[in-house]
């Protein structure tokens, strides 16, 4: 996992719900955990485009219902803006599966929507299945 070269604006707290666009099993993730998030007392996890998540499945496939499973953030409904000066903002808070969190790996073998160019940068093995990237 590479850093990213620039700040990224943080919109998802623990509790959020994401759309799962792979085509791993889960379809719904609610955030319970963000990995590598050095805070600040009381204060709640936040993550955003590019960050690994960890989440609860609530829908999807029987057997992988109400498991923790690793969640690559993919896309963001809060809006951000590039390092050129472009500002990106999605239809919906979207990620994808992975394997395990170190070597960030996807679990599912294609990506039905598009990902954002951040999470690309960061993973990628993301971006070998996505069709449209962003």
């Amino acid at each position: 996992m590479k850093a990213l070269s620039y700040h990224m604006t943080k919109r998802l707290h623990t509790g959020s719900v994401l759309d799962i666009i792979d085509n791993s099993g889960a379809t719904r993730v609610r955030i319970i955990g963000v990995k590598r998030y050095g805070g600040v007392k009381n204060r709640y996890p936040k993550a955003g485009i590019g960050d690994i998540i960890i989440g609860s499945v609530i829908s999807g496939k029987p057997q992988l219902k109400h498991t923790v499973v690793p969640v690559a953030i993919t896309q963001q409904r809060g809006t951000f803006k590039r390092v050129d000066g472009t500002v990106i903002r999605f239809s919906s808070n979207a990620g994808v599966v992975l394997k395990d969190v170190e070597s960030a790996e996807p679990k599912g073998s294609i990506v039905k929507e598009p990902v954002a160019k951040e999470a690309i940068e960061r993973f990628s093995k993301i971006g070998k299945i996505s069709k449209v990237v962003i």
